[in-house]
């Protein structure tokens, strides 16, 4: 089964679904639907030059979609209609884009996905506010249908929503302390950096499955599984990613630079395998480079031969597929046999095994 394929099919949809929702130029009409009626006038030329702008600059830079995608084989294993819940799939996706905005900026990033990040082509306070506005945007999408389900169902979809955006402000807020030189690579335990993965990658991907679950109102017991199995994924993609930072040969296709990890000192699991068995003398330069956010090459290549030196890039391989093996045994137990089933099955091997 091709999950690339399948993820290459659905994405127009998903694109077209999302602008069903923010719309690419804002009129007298669509201002209403975003705002209900103005007390006195919308300012629809301000709006699409400061929001819709900038940030269908960023949802069209590219990626991948596989959140809205995972979101709709979690409700096709659960014998749901596609069509009836594709506006919601959505959600995950919009705020995942807008954490790339801010986080660009947090990142003194000057590239996302081969193109200027937001902020370097509308500048920072542009770029801000539009991230933000990204957080909350697709809330729209629950508000506008909220007469399709319970109270019960909505109050554990609003529920969800916040703990999942409290639960990503934490994960991005680790990692920025440790990346920002605040904490050596040696002070942080792997189980540390899996809570922050959890949290940083991982909410968004148990978001879209949860959701999904929540929708299709599946029991507490079949929601718990498909989020456990989905931010496991979510973790072992940001394992991958790391990986790809220093081996993706064809970097316009990855979307980041050589060393990107490297010159913004990310402390990923490679880093830490070295704390864990390496010498004191590459321990100690590991840190060093990681600590001067170089843009230099030699010293890129420098922390690459450490990484390897250990064979840390087998290690990290082997760590996701063991984590993702072990979710899906526990999410195959309680799945009908079906070929959504076997779909979600290959996208949790797609994420650890791609090559982009």
């Amino acid at each position: 089964m091709d999950i690339k394929e399948i993820l290459k099919e659905k994405a127009p949809l998903i694109n077209k679904t999302i602008e069903k929702w923010i719309a690419k130029n804002y009129d007298k009409t669509s201002a209403r639907f975003l705002l209900g009626e103005p007390r006195f006038e919308y300012d629809t030329d301000a709006m699409n030059n400061s929001l819709s702008e900038p940030i269908w600059f960023a949802l069209e830079s590219g990626g991948k979609r596989w959140r809205p995608s995972l979101f709709l084989m979690i409700c096709e294993a659960l014998s749901k209609n596609l069509d009836d819940f594709l506006d919601f799939s959505i959600i995950p996706e919009i705020i995942h884009n807008g954490t790339l905005v801010v986080d660009d900026i947090e990142d003194n990033s000057e590239t996302r996905r081969g193109i200027d990040c937001v902020y370097k082509k509308y500048g920072i306070d542009i770029a801000i506010n539009s991230g933000n506005a990204m957080y909350y945007l697709p809330f729209l999408v629950l508000l506008k249908n909220k007469k399709r389900f319970s109270d019960s169902v909505l109050l554990k979809a609003y529920e969800l929503y916040i703990q999942e955006m409290i639960n990503l402000s934490v994960g991005q807020g680790t990692d920025i302390f440790w990346h920002g030189g605040k904490r050596n690579a040696d002070k942080i335990s792997e189980k540390q950096y899996l809570q922050m993965c959890l949290f940083k990658t991982g909410t968004l991907a148990r978001f879209s499955a949860k959701l999904a679950a929540i929708l299709c109102e599946a029991d507490d017991m079949i929601m718990d599984k498909v989020g456990k199995f989905a931010e496991t994924a979510g973790v072992a993609f940001q394992i991958q990613d790391d990986i790809l930072d220093i081996t993706a040969e064809d970097r316009e296709k990855f979307g980041k630079t050589y060393g990107n990890d490297i010159k913004e000192g990310k402390k990923t699991l490679m880093v830490l395998y070295v704390m864990s068995v390496g010498s004191e003398e590459d321990k100690k330069r590991l840190n060093e480079i990681l600590n001067l956010h170089t843009n230099k090459t030699e010293l890129f290549d420098e922390a690459i031969a450490i990484l390897k030196k250990y064979k840390t890039i087998e290690y990290a391989q082997d760590f996701a597929e063991k984590l993702v093996k072990e979710a899906w045994a526990e999410l195959d137990s309680v799945l009908k046999p079906s070929p959504a089933k076997e779909k979600l099955k290959a996208f949790a091997d797609y994420l650890i095994k791609r090559d982009v």
